[in-house]
């Protein structure tokens, strides 16, 4: 993908963020959003279109069952989480029910939002479309024994669970390669918080000098 330059003109730079689970990505947004900078999460969009009433939870419904749906008529995370991390094919189905609509929304939202710069939060930022809708990409990065650390901590059930979680994402390699920044989350907050105040001051000037220092970024190589 080219520069165009005439985007430029009415459009942020929109610095795309991502990261293996459990690696920081939320902080990182948050560090981000401390500093007045816009962020479109699209881990937040997610949910907002599966709430009841909207399509997306009646077609999951229709897919997948009553099962995943909580006796309150909200879709049952623990329950869909296991379905597919456990059966791939389950998971692509759920992704094609989800994925495009996320997209819209999170393009949408990143219109009104503004800003000399945005960040926009997606975790799956390999295999989404989203990639050629974005100036830069910033990968938070951690060791595979700090994410399997961290999710057990966090949210999974077993080593083994956590394991088929990690093993469903692209690999770190992959989320590297596509890596015009990257983040190193292995230590504490505060060496997180003084990368975020170095890349801030970076794309402000970025943005400032109209995207020129972006020119053979890996993001703007990129055919769609």
């Amino acid at each position: 993908m080219t520069a165009d330059t005439t985007n430029r003109a009415v459009q942020p730079l929109r610095i795309g963020l991502t990261g293996g689970i459990a690696s920081g990505k939320s902080t990182v947004a948050d560090l981000f959003a401390e500093q007045g900078v816009p962020v479109i999460d699209t881990d937040v969009i997610a949910r907002e279109v599966v709430q009841p009433g909207e399509p997306a939870l009646a077609e999951i419904q229709q897919v997948f069952g009553d099962a995943v749906i909580a006796a309150d008529g909200t879709l049952d995370r623990g329950r869909m989480r296991k379905l597919i991390f456990s059966d791939e094919g389950r998971r692509v189905q759920l992704e094609g029910i989800l994925h495009p609509r996320i997209r819209a929304a999170t393009i949408e939202q990143a219109a009104a939002a503004g800003g000399s710069y945005q960040l926009i939060v997606v975790p799956l930022l390999t295999e989404s479309l989203l990639k050629y809708a974005l100036d830069r990409i910033l990968v938070v990065d951690c060791s595979e024994e700090t994410q399997l650390r961290r999710l057990l901590e966090r949210d999974a059930e077993s080593i083994e669970q956590a394991q088929r979680i990690l093993a469903a994402q692209a690999h770190r390699e992959k989320r590297l390669a596509i890596a015009d920044d990257v983040i190193s989350n292995d230590a504490g907050l505060s060496q997180l918080r003084e990368q975020v105040d170095e890349l801030h001051r970076r794309y402000l000037e970025l943005a400032a000098a109209g995207g020129t220092f972006a020119e053979g970024s890996k993001a703007q190589q990129r055919e769609p």
